[in-house]
């Protein structure tokens, strides 16, 4: 089953779906998602790598500048990653107050449209953040029906390979909550949820 994950920036794919991440999971990264106060690109980078390093899966990094994305160039990238990646799951951020999470959740939902010379994705998937759980401003809820059991500890290792990203909004005893509850609602110990948008067979 191969899986591809779009991540608006280095660091959603850990928060969202670092449960779920493995050898047969690439990655797609918008933007480097750095910031020149924080982190340099190359660290930045440096972090993805050890995440991969450690989970195992593969990633890309489109050029889009962060803060800055615009939906029309992003469709034509994911469609032309989808013909690529040819993926039975896609795995999509829920849209938040993030600007850039809302532009890519618009660009990925018309780049996986039915159409007749676009790769036609089976199974499609929408991620939670911690930021979305604390605070949803958007009018778009978040409707977990899809339900994966998870190695919470693995999770949070591979969260704290990006020293630069970890805050206290986003901890990792906030994933371990998470984890819990989703685990509580699905009948697991630790779960991670997720939206389905389409599901075929």
């Amino acid at each position: 089953m191969k899986k591809l994950i779009i991540a608006p920036h280095i660091d959603d794919e850990v928060l969202g779906c670092g449960g779920i991440l493995d050898s047969n999971t690439h990655v797609v990264y918008v933007g480097n998602g750095h910031s020149k106060n924080i982190i340099s690109k190359e660290d930045r980078i440096k972090e993805a790598n050890d995440v991969k390093n450690f989970l195992g899966h593969t990633y890309s990094i489109l050029s889009h500048e962060v803060d800055k994305y615009k939906v029309y160039p992003l469709i034509n990238d994911f469609e032309e990653i989808l013909k690529i990646h040819k993926p039975d799951e896609l795995y999509v951020v829920h849209p938040s107050y993030n600007q850039d999470h809302k532009i890519v959740y618009d660009a990925a939902m018309t780049a996986t449209r039915p159409h007749d010379t676009n790769w036609f994705v089976k199974k499609i998937f929408l991620y939670e953040q911690p930021q979305l759980y604390l605070w949803n401003n958007t009018g778009k809820e978040f409707h977990p029906n899809y339900f994966v059991n998870i190695d919470i500890g693995r999770k949070i290792q591979a969260y704290k390979l990006m020293p630069s990203q970890v805050r206290s909004f986003r901890s990792p005893e906030l994933l371990h909550s998470m984890a819990t509850i989703r685990g509580k609602q699905s009948n697991y110990k630790f779960a991670e949820a997720f939206q389905i948008i389409r599901w075929v067979d």
